[in-house]
């Protein structure tokens, strides 16, 4: 029997509310085998800055690194909108990111059947929608230098973000995307802006070579990223791993998560390199909806997508894929029996808190379990 050691950041808003339910899952698989995870708890984001004055320390850095999965909740708030840039909530993950050495974001788009009207497109456009949007993380506009706010005088500014790639961050994040659409539906969709940016070009470059080189078998198609946020709403099961930049690939996911309806519902995973001694890698897993801010505290939030990112977990660090099959299951036979949040309910439909939520999937998690 293994034993995983997992670090627990809720975060704020919500993060705290729904990462209450992840324990509770947690507590159910060492209970129900076949592996053991035990937990610390850190503070991050607008907690961290209200107890430490910083996003993050360098104490709870350092238990991240040693943990073999950062579970996350999320960061921000209004209270926070003032405090200095360099400790804004949001830095705080932008450092895991960054420290972790996180460069692949991995952000299923997958519509459960129960919830194909609630999204904004229509149910045939969507029912059975099951794609990967596959985000470089640590590169990128985000990242690139010189970021600088430059006083021009006369009243005038002038502000510079840089978008900046290398051969080696275009090609590991090519590799993920190809290994993963070996064990999908074998396409893979890459998006940059050739047409007009340097970066685009060299981005193209690469995939292709890398395809040509090592994954002749899956198949590989180019469109520009504009394009590509069109067709996801034009005709979004025509893909099934679409790879991306950072800056594109955090407007592409949210659009694909609102193809299923709530962004309540989508998990994330973020990965490093493997460890080739050890062949474990650095992860953070966590739920994409945010801190939600007008509804924390009201015990209303739905943890779907935080149980979701656990279950990713289970799948990708710790290679308990029967496991994170099971969350999935549990998931999906829940929102069957018509069980729903506010953010996922029809008008007029009955609606349960995030702690019955969580119940009523630990009680679907039973019935696989025997």
């Amino acid at each position: 029997m293994a034993t995983h050691n997992l670090l627990l950041l809720p975060g704020d808003g919500i993060g705290p509310e729904v990462m209450a339910e992840v324990k509770r899952v947690i507590d159910f698989f060492n209970k129900n085998g076949p592996d053991r995870f035990t937990f610390e708890e850190g503070l991050v984001g607008g907690a961290a800055y209200d107890a430490h004055k910083v996003s993050i320390t360098d104490e709870t850095m350092e238990k991240a690194k040693a943990a073999d999965a950062v579970i996350f909740g999320s960061v921000g708030g209004p209270q926070w909108d003032k405090v200095p840039y360099d400790v804004r909530p949001e830095a705080g993950l932008l450092r895991l990111r960054k420290d972790l050495a996180l460069y692949a974001n991995l952000r299923p788009a997958v519509t459960y059947p129960a919830l194909a009207d609630a999204s904004s497109l229509k149910r045939e456009l969507v029912e059975g929608l099951d794609i990967m949007i596959l985000r470089e993380l640590t590169g990128g506009v985000y990242f690139g230098e010189p970021k600088t706010i430059t006083d021009l005088g006369n009243g005038q500014k002038r502000a510079v973000d840089t978008q900046v790639y290398d051969t080696y961050e275009i090609e590991r994040i090519g590799r993920v995307a190809f290994e993963l659409a070996r064990k999908r539906r074998n396409k893979v969709t890459s998006m940059e802006k050739r047409n007009v940016m340097k970066s685009g070009l060299l981005w193209n470059e690469v995939i292709t070579a890398l395809h040509a080189r090592e994954f002749k078998d899956v198949q590989l198609e180019h469109q520009l990223a504009d394009s590509g946020g069109m067709q996801l709403v034009r005709n979004p099961k025509q893909f099934d791993v679409i790879v991306t930049d950072n800056l594109f690939g955090d407007m592409l996911s949210d659009i694909a998560a609102m193809l299923t309806g709530s962004l309540g519902m989508l998990a994330s995973a973020s990965l490093g390199e493997v460890d080739p001694k050890t062949k474990k890698r650095k992860a953070l897993y966590e739920p994409v909806h945010g801190s939600a801010p007008d509804i924390a505290g009201k015990g209303i939030a739905n943890p779907i997508a935080m149980i979701a990112s656990f279950g990713m977990a289970l799948r990708y660090s710790f290679d308990l894929g029967k496991q994170a099959d099971m969350i999935d299951q549990a998931i999906a036979a829940t929102l069957d029996k018509g069980i729903r949040t506010g953010d996922i309910a029809a008008a007029g439909e009955k609606t349960v808190s995030t702690s019955e939520m969580g119940s009523a999937i630990l009680e679907e998690l039973q019935k696989l379990a025997v």
